[in-house]
């Protein structure tokens, strides 16, 4: 479940590279509905990042997949997301974004599809895999399409009810796959979970083709495509190596595809020194502050990603909730996400990067107090026990993470502000993938001993991840830009 989403939505108006000045557009006649359908796309990118964190148990039960589709699930959403996230801004560019955005929400409802019906373990990574690379085409589009149908005067009105939307979603998308779970609907099971994206996907594409302006594009804006696919390549040998490695053994295969990860690795990246427009400008990584968020921003939000995971596995496992109950048992996480990014999105200007260690700290606290609950309790915690340590965790995430990828950019020329936020988006959820893989794998080499003891080690995985980004803390930059936070 990547709730972190929640928290940096307004990030990806930025998620582009830096548009050329042009007139301002003339006014669209139904510029709430362009809106609506926007919304509808960055709805379903959060609703299929966030079902499988409730559903993997049930699904892997299901499908025979064990413990590697549990992680696959987890993972490889994220890794085609974030993979292809910069580069399906640049194919906008050059194609038009009307065009990609169709391309991409019809993709995603197609690949919807194929997850619901999906008959095998294999099929439904690949359906999950193509699911995350047609949003990586549809979800950059949004703001663009918006700054092209709305008045500037009133740009503001939309983009506000980004926070409000997607924080709805992040809480009630979890709670309505695990009711839909539970009914069993049809004697479907988990599938409906995926279908129902027919219904509001197929609407918004519908309604995309009759209203969506037409845009011709820029056929010189450039595509990184190697870059891509080396980058591409390594994730899926890293990842592949991970969850082979945690599941059958350290020898062999897995070793084999952890090198091949490394060594396309680095010729991704040797081809960003070498390349004309590559995924990150070189520059950005000659900024100290810049690099140190970035390396925070990676160690924390895989940390993260994987802590939501294996709570989830406790949960289900350990305490034998359903997945609606792991839903609602993970609702004071989830709100304590979406009450913290809200209120500490006025005061980013002011404390800087002293909210995003005071957000890391919060983490910590909230995964010691789980621990001893945990420690003392085994598997016979209740249910209220768990809200305070769950609230702890989701107030230092809305914290942190609504504050350290503001205050990266601090030093960033303005020219470079689009291209440092793409690329801040896209390694959030390569590490979402990354983190899904490694986090669980501790819990399941662990859960022998029972789903307490795996919780507890990962719980110190996390803490111990977490304490290393207290001390890269003092790197960033010491606030965000001037219009942050206002």
């Amino acid at each position: 479940m990547y709730l972190c989403d929640t928290d940096t939505a307004r990030h990806k108006q930025h998620s582009r590279r830096t548009p050329r000045p042009q007139k301002p557009p003339p006014p669209h006649p139904h510029p709430w509905a362009i809106l609506a359908i926007v919304l509808a796309a960055d709805v379903l990118d959060l609703l299929d990042s966030t079902i499988t964190n409730i559903a993997a148990p049930t699904i892997a039960r299901d499908l025979g997949g064990g413990p590697s589709l549990v992680q696959w699930l987890g993972a490889s959403y994220a890794l085609a997301l974030g993979v292809l996230l910069v580069p399906g801004g640049r194919l906008g560019d050059r194609y038009g974004r009307r065009r990609v955005f169709l391309i991409g929400l019809a993709g995603f409802v197609a690949a919807s599809l194929a997850c619901g019906l999906a008959p095998d373990p294999a099929f439904l990574v690949v359906a999950r895999l193509a699911q995350g690379a047609f949003g990586a085409l549809l979800i950059p589009q949004g703001f663009g399409i918006l700054g092209a149908t709305w008045p500037r005067e009133r740009i503001g009105q939309a983009f506000s009810l980004f926070g409000p939307v997607m924080g709805l979603s992040a809480v009630g998308g979890p709670i309505l796959a695990g009711f839909l779970m539970d009914a069993d609907l049809g004697g479907l099971g988990w599938r409906p979970m995926f279908l129902i994206n027919l219904l509001l996907g197929g609407a918004a594409l519908l309604a995309a083709l009759r209203l969506l302006p037409h845009d011709t594009g820029d056929g010189t804006a450039p595509v990184d495509g190697p870059g891509s696919a080396l980058i591409a390549g390594a994730m899926l040998g890293l990842l592949g190596g991970i969850i082979y490695g945690s599941a059958h053994g350290w020898t062999g295969l897995a070793p084999a595809l952890l090198l091949l990860g490394l060594v396309l690795f680095a010729g991704f990246c040797h081809r960003q020194r070498t390349a004309p427009e590559p995924l990150i400008r070189p520059s950005l990584l000659h900024n100290r502050g810049f690099t140190a968020g970035l390396l925070l921003g990676v160690v924390a939000f895989a940390a993260v990603a994987g802590l939501l995971y294996v709570i989830s596995l406790y949960l289900q496992q350990g305490l034998g909730r359903s997945p609606a109950g792991t839903a609602l048992g993970l609702i004071p996480l989830s709100a304590g996400i979406v009450v913290a990014s809200i209120a500490c999105y006025r005061l980013i200007h002011r404390h800087g990067r002293r909210l995003a260690a005071t957000g890391l700290v919060i983490i910590l606290a909230g995964c010691g107090y789980l621990a001893a609950l945990v420690a003392n309790s085994g598997t016979e915690v209740g249910s209220w026990s768990l809200v305070p340590p769950l609230l702890l965790v989701g107030l230092g995430m809305g914290t942190c993470f609504g504050t350290v990828y503001d205050v990266t950019i601090g030093d960033i020329e303005p020219a470079e502000a689009g291209s440092a936020s793409g690329s801040l988006n896209a390694v959030q959820q390569l590490a979402n993938a990354m983190g899904a893989a490694v986090v669980t794998s501790v819990y399941f080499a662990a859960v022998g001993a029972g789903a307490a003891h795996a919780l507890l080690v990962s719980l110190g995985v996390v803490g111990a991840a977490v304490a290393l980004c207290l001390c890269l803390v003092r790197l960033l930059p010491r606030a965000a830009p001037a219009e942050q936070g206002h």
